[in-house]
């Protein structure tokens, strides 16, 4: 039901100049798709629906140019947080455990992250080494891995 909806927004909006999420409400109706405000809200954020201008000082909902790539870094995130398995360190350097295979899924996830303080990752078939501008850094991005893991 929810991926039925979104793809008939997402349809509305190729076929349609839609300005607001009562009008989207109202097409979806005119398919025989009952819905609420919030649950299009929902779907807006889920999609990464942004507001272009579509002239004459109007705006209308169209597919972000980055949602392939949102989607890719959230699927990333979510193997990351599946393969994690432990994490220890020693001064800058942490080491992640994963389970067999996933290491470089999880390594890719976590540069895209753009986590500040790490400076680089190298992964193997299920273990990460992450390098870290110090110690304590270290000590807390483990601390958050940890807490992943409960």
């Amino acid at each position: 039901m929810k991926n039925d909806r979104q793809n008939h927004l997402l349809q509305i909006i190729t076929e349609e100049s839609i300005e607001t999420q009562e009008q989207l409400l109202e097409r979806l109706r005119a398919r025989g798709i009952k819905s609420t405000q919030a649950t299009i809200s929902r779907d807006i954020k889920e999609l990464h629906l942004i507001k272009e201008p579509a002239g004459q000082g109007r705006y209308r909902y169209a597919v972000s140019a980055h949602r392939t790539k949102l989607n890719f870094a959230d699927r990333l995130r979510t193997i990351f947080r599946e393969s994690l398995l432990s994490a220890e360190y020693a001064q800058n350097i942490v080491v992640i455990k994963t389970m067999p295979g996933l290491a470089q899924g999880a390594a890719s996830a976590l540069d895209g992250m753009n986590i500040t303080d790490m400076v680089g990752s190298l992964a193997g078939d299920d273990t990460v080494m992450i390098v870290m501008r110090d110690t304590e850094s270290a000590a807390t991005f483990t601390a958050e891995m940890r807490e992943m893991l409960r």
